[in-house]
């Protein structure tokens, strides 16, 4: 016992004279050694601290001096561990945490309950990754009840209810027997299966009257339900607190049940609410969007604290009006009230949604941040970055995601990963998704939507496919929404049809925006009456509802459907936005309908400059081309690439040689890279034989470093894309594909047909013209969908570019004699081939 005593004097003395972590360690050692090698070891730590004194002497350090180079070579010091502010400077606390952890693994200390503790309470404070604070814990060979109340800790702020089940039924399997106050966290963050379990096990403890106990287990009913348990408890109390009264008010707006929770906050005395009381009846208000009677409460507090106005603001914020959010925060710094960490987060996400509108005040609440001693708060951190990634600041959005380092969680993660997608950098974006420790569903959402925004429809549904199979995060209908818009653009009806089926087998329930993803994708894919099924379906329709069905419509020259929607539409209650109008003004020229497409345009109170491009589309193929220029002259806007566009197809729909000049000449100038201006001006002139102009064209691209577009078609089968280009020999049924386009030819010049050289672009023989165009692309495709496909099948192409007169003709006569249903979509509009006729009526 004496050998005990003079060691823990000794103890004193070292910590007391130096703060090195080794010897801390040192003295951690001293009480765990056996009394037999105490003196030996004790002698030793003297020994070492005389030296180290000695040393710093001669060297002329002062006590500074030498703490300042023991942190320079990584060392950790107590007082470090102790500052009052080391949890609110996460880049580097949490590197000072890692090094103390490196230190302890070193000296085989790392599993010792002490410092086991010590880690997961940092931990907790720094919201370390779940992975860290795991091995942290599996670290401690026999975890004692104070470990098990620090990993309790950092779960219940981390919401991982499984890891709380298994904790707790590994201290009943080892014997640890929580004390009292472990319960109240044990039932908090337990969830309620555990939550009732560990509520008969308190029961059988007897510790069903501790007042703690009993207010915890109350919060479980009321937050995990049924509420009415909460209730009864509540009601078998006879020395009820005002946090009981808070629980139960909290828990009835919990299950929205606003009357009960407004009736017991009436029924507590005006001397027994609190501020809580007071926050919890605002918070439920703005929860349930009724934010008038949110701030009533508010205005009407006796005191508030920060937690109050953060729950206005989150009101305001999460109701997306961003505006009154800064108003009441610039009230609250008026105030002389304080904000927290908290605050700052609900503002900064305001900030997103302002930036766009008013940069300058974005600007001001930043400047703001920075006279404050938040900057460098893990969540303020988190916010900042999201903002920065938002307004595709991805500079600024970096550097705070790289000073993270292990502290970043998911939601950073996805945040730089949907900024570098948003910005189109899928590389990067790829990058840092493979990269995560842990991914979730928003981290897949992420990545598709990404793809999917970006063109990379084939990326998109292969990596929904790896999110299906890989089963650690489900589907939710946002990951539909980018795999139906996906599907959509590729044409591709049978993968759309499995994404469908994977939405039913994941029970997954669409609002409207999911449902008008679903009627965009059957438009797209060729199949308007699924799409047509589906909005005739939904319970609720909204404006976009509307036009997309109309758009899909307008593509599919369905003019007259397109009328009768409109009608519909007036008698829904819902007003036509200017893409309403570009829908229908679209199917009317596709269908030729020019009166009935003038009287639309003349409705609309202020036209655009795209309504006027649709009107010099719909003139254009009427062959009005006079009208289409004076239409030009009178706008009362800067004609757009859109107008000339239109303009120059028309030109080389009729070969107008000195319009589509013209044309081409303010193309030229707006948009010098866009391939298809050339290409046209060059059919226009091939069509007139003018082939030096044809040269000179080329010439110019040449020059200009204009790439041409590669056209290219493709046809979806078994759940693949094969694609093919002109004189495709790459697929592997090319030998097939090309031994039945010979046949095919054979049998469509027994039918008169006769080859339509116009569209080719260099000055050859006749017979070599004919061969280039008898491998165009689509002929390919629709070859090998015959090859592959049932024959009651329709056969679906789809074309990147518009489609050429002679695969018109061709596919045309095509349906004819192979008796097949051909759906092909161009650029342009959807191209239905049946028994020798196109549903466009060759008006295109």
């Amino acid at each position: 016992m004496e050998d005990w005593n003079m060691l823990g004097a000794d103890c004193v003395v070292i910590s007391c004279c130096c703060q090195c972590l080794m010897l801390q360690i040192l003295v951690f050692v001293l009480i765990k050694l056996p009394c037999k090698v105490v003196k030996k070891t004790r002698e030793y730590a003297k020994r070492k601290l005389r030296k180290g004194r000695r040393n710093d002497r001669e060297m002329g350090c002062s006590y500074k001096h030498v703490l300042l180079r023991m942190h320079q070579q990584s060392m950790i010091t107590t007082q470090a561990l102790k500052e009052d502010d080391f949890g609110h400077s996460c880049g580097c606390c949490l590197d000072e945490v890692e090094k103390l952890h490196a230190q302890l693994v070193h000296h085989s200390l790392h599993h010792h309950n002490h410092w086991v503790a010590l880690l997961l309470n940092y931990c907790t404070r720094l919201v370390a990754a779940s992975n860290y604070a795991s091995r942290i814990f599996e670290s401690a060979t026999h975890p004692n009840v104070h470990v098990f109340t620090c990993i309790l800790k950092y779960y219940s702020q981390s919401q991982t209810q499984s890891e709380v089940v298994s904790l707790f039924k590994y201290m009943q399997y080892n014997d640890i027997k929580p004390d009292a106050s472990l319960y109240p966290i044990l039932i908090k963050c337990a969830g309620k299966a555990c939550g009732v379990l560990i509520h008969s096990h308190v029961l059988k403890l007897g510790y069903v009257h501790d007042h703690y106990i009993r207010n915890a287990i109350m919060g479980m009913y009321a937050k995990y339900g049924p509420v009415h348990f909460a209730r009864k408890l509540f009601d078998e109390m006879h020395d009820r607190n005002v946090a009981d009264w808070n629980v139960i008010i909290s828990g009835y707006w919990k299950w929205g049940s606003e009357e009960e929770a407004n009736r017991i906050f009436h029924m507590m005395g005006e001397s027994q609410r609190n501020v809580i009381t007071w926050t919890t009846m605002v918070t439920g208000y703005a929860k349930s969007g009724n934010l008038k009677t949110a701030r009533m409460y508010f205005d009407n507090m006796p005191e508030r604290s920060v937690v109050s106005w953060n729950a206005m603001l989150s009101g305001y914020t999460q109701s997306g009006e961003p505006q009154e959010t800064i108003r009441l925060f610039n009230q609250m710094l008026n105030s002389g009230n304080e904000p927290d960490q908290t605050t700052w987060v609900i503002v900064i996400s305001s900030c997103s949604s302002l930036a766009d509108d008013d940069p300058s005040l974005v600007d001001s609440i930043l400047r703001k941040l920075e006279k404050v001693n938040f900057q460098s708060n893990y969540f303020v951190k988190t916010a900042l970055l999201d903002l920065h990634a938002k307004c595709g600041n991805l500079e600024a959005a970096r550097k705070i995601f790289d000073q993270l380092g292990v502290c970043k969680n998911s939601v950073t993660w996805n945040a730089m990963i949907s900024a570098y997608a948003r910005a189109g950098n899928l590389s990067v974006a790829r990058d840092l998704f493979n990269k995560m420790p842990e991914r979730n569903t928003v981290s897949w959402n992420s990545m598709i939507s990404g793809y999917a925004q970006n063109g990379e429809s084939l990326m998109a549904i292969k990596l929904f496919k790896e999110m299906i199979s890989s089963k650690d995060s489900k589907p939710n209908e946002v990951t539909m929404v980018s795999v139906f818009s996906a599907c959509g653009h590729l044409g591709a009806l049978d993968l759309g049809n499995w994404a469908v089926s994977t939405l039913n087998e994941n029970h997954i329930n669409l609002n409207i925006s999911g449902y008008n993803s679903l009627i965009f994708m059957y438009s797209r894919c060729g199949s308007i009456e699924d799409a047509t099924k589906i909005f005739q379906e939904m319970e609720t329709r909204d404006l976009v509802s509307y036009n997309t069905l109309i758009s899909g419509l307008a593509a599919h020259g369905h003019a007259m459907e397109v009328i009768k929607l409109m009608s519909k539409m007036k008698e829904d209650d819902i007003e036509p936005d200017r893409i309403t109008y570009i829908g229908v003004l679209t199917a009317f020229s596709h269908a030729g309908l020019l009166e009935e497409g003038q009287k639309v345009f003349q409705s609309i109170k202020v036209p655009d400059v795209d309504h006027y491009a649709c009107m010099i589309d719909m003139l254009g193929r009427a062959g009005k081309l006079e009208e289409a220029m004076k239409l030009i002259r009178s706008m009362p806007m800067e004609p757009h690439e859109g107008i000339y566009g239109s303009l120059l197809n028309a030109a080389c729909i009729h070969k107008r040689v000195e319009l589509g000049e013209l044309a081409a000449a303010k193309l030229f100038k707006v948009e010098p890279h866009n391939s298809g201006n050339y290409v046209l001006l060059s059919n226009i002139y091939a069509s007139a034989g003018r082939w030096k102009d044809v040269d000179r064209v080329w010439d110019t691209m040449r020059k200009q470093e204009v790439q041409k577009t590669t056209a290219w078609s493709w046809v979806e089968h078994k759940g693949e894309i094969h694609k093919f280009i002109v004189g495709d020999r790459s697929h592997k049924q090319s030998d097939d594909i090309y031994k039945l386009l010979a046949n095919i030819k054979v049998k469509l010049r027994r039918e008169g047909y006769v080859v339509d050289k116009s569209c080719v672009r260099r000055d050859v023989e006749e017979e070599e013209k004919e061969e280039m165009v008898g491998i165009h692309s689509e002929k390919l495709a629709v070859c090998f969908a015959l090859l592959v496909s049932d024959i009651e099948s329709v056969i679906r192409v789809g074309k990147n570019l518009r489609i050429c007169p002679d695969c018109h003709t061709s596919i045309k006569m095509i349906s004819k004699l192979e008796g097949r249903k051909i759906t092909v979509r161009d650029n342009n509009r959807f191209h239905c081939f049946s028994d020798g006729l196109c549903s466009c009526k060759d008006y295109w």
